[in-house]
């Protein structure tokens, strides 16, 4: 309850959910001293499969007893997972005490929710300076309140795709303008490039680090991987190949997201990450919400007999994605669809082929998603589309035959509504 009263108060602070803008956040650190400026960093930016290359990296580096703070955005279920300190989720008073002391050093001056939770993030850290400390940044990273550090160890950028763009003006909503806000105030250091959709995408991000003096580490050109035949993963970079089992991830699509924070550990030789390690940290990565299947709980009660999914996929790319997925399986997929009101509904929806039934539904406490009945209506060019309430009713509804699945997707947080319900 305390915990909650400070978060409310926090809301408070700023009349907008974004401003994009440095200064405010800039001002609050330097009255706390400037945390962020001691930290050894990753920061992790891009479009899609940020949590999960950063997971990766938790698994592996938590494999070889390196300690880590994490910070990631959104989350899910509490707001306690955006807080990882000596890989650990911080607990509820002692959050509540990081956010007052904060709260109280801000004085009352307007910030938004983001940046104070971000400058808190990197206050918290000044406990646990000697760990390595990984950081997500999003939206417009130029503007991103993760995007204040002077120096890092290392960026890794992961797939880049449109998202977002009711940020940009409307002759601005370009991949082009994307990766010149993702890229153009990189730090000089070491970056990491994920696999791309394409060469032509690619190409593009090389254009836009041409004068950056940093390590470039881009997919193909210093490092690349291979699904064998015998389910295992081959990463090959200068070093020499790695011949690993399959990551605990769901779907083909993560391996671009597994290689890049391999081919990241292993360009930072200090440290002392060993190929055991990279082996035995790939199988316990814990990735909450991507692709995630619910094996036990209320909502899986109701399908007992039927593999149940969540997937917190919001833009075209990661529809695209999770079509590659949906092919593949030996069954009817019956799709669960909640949405944010500013994303392009029909165009996410486009990308599945092969769905047997889509089913729209409301997420619950959020005031900007769209509502499933008007949902349901945007896309009733689509065959056998229905709408229900509740995720419960929805799943109630679904016809079920042996080998169907059901996914429920098109938001982190219906994701997270589905995951706390369940």
């Amino acid at each position: 309850m305390k915990l909650q009263k400070t978060l409310e108060r926090l809301q408070k602070l700023h009349p907008k959910e974004i401003d994009l803008s440095l200064v405010r956040i800039k001002n609050l650190c330097k009255k706390l001293g400037n945390p962020q400026d001691n930290l050894k960093c990753i920061q992790v930016g891009g479009t899609n499969g940020k949590y999960s290359t950063i997971q990766t990296l938790r698994a592996i580096l938590m494999d070889a007893d390196i300690k880590c703070n994490i910070y990631t955005s959104p989350h899910i279920q509490k707001i306690n997972e955006r807080f990882i300190y000596d890989n650990k989720e911080i607990e509820d008073n002692d959050l509540t005490d990081l956010l007052n002391v904060v709260e109280e050093i801000n004085s009352g001056e307007e910030i938004t929710y983001f940046e104070i939770l971000t400058a808190a993030f990197f206050y918290g850290c000044k406990k646990y300076q000697k760990n390595l400390t990984i950081c997500e940044f999003g939206l417009f990273a130029r503007f991103d309140a993760v995007n204040i550090l002077k120096k890092n160890l290392a960026t890794i950028i992961t797939t880049i795709g449109l998202d977002h763009l009711d940020w940009l003006p409307e002759n601005k909503r370009t991949i082009d303008r994307i990766i010149f806000e993702k890229t153009s105030s990189l730090l000089n250091s070491n970056i990491i490039i994920s696999k791309q959709v394409d060469d032509i995408i690619q190409n593009k991000i090389k254009k836009a680090l041409k004068y950056n003096k940093s390590k470039k580490v881009f997919f193909n050109d210093s490092y690349s991987f291979k699904l064998g035949e015998d389910n295992f993963f081959y990463y090959e970079d200068q070093s020499g190949q790695l011949k690993l089992p399959f990551p605990n991830l769901n779907g083909e699509f993560q391996l671009p997201n597994v290689a890049s924070a391999i081919a990241t550990i292993r360009n930072l030789e200090n440290l002392k990450v060993s190929n055991e390690n990279i082996k035995n940290g790939i199988t316990k990565i814990q990735s909450i919400a991507r692709l995630q299947e619910i094996k036990n709980g209320k909502l899986k009660n109701l399908c007992m007999n039927n593999k149940l999914f969540i997937d917190g996929s919001h833009n075209p790319l990661g529809a695209n994605v999770l079509n590659n997925f949906i092919d593949k399986i030996n069954g009817d997929v019956h799709i669960i669809l909640g949405m944010m009101n500013n994303k392009n509904h029909k165009e996410y929806v486009s990308y599945f082929k092969n769905i047997s039934s889509l089913t729209t539904v409301d997420i619950p406490n959020q005031p900007n998603a769209i509502k499933g009945a008007i949902l349901k209506e945007k896309l009733k060019h689509i065959p056998n589309v229905n709408y229900k309430k509740s995720i419960e009713d929805a799943i109630k509804s679904i016809v079920l035959n042996e080998n169907d699945i059901v996914l429920i997707t098109g938001s982190l947080y219906l994701a997270g509504e589905v995951l706390n319900s369940n």
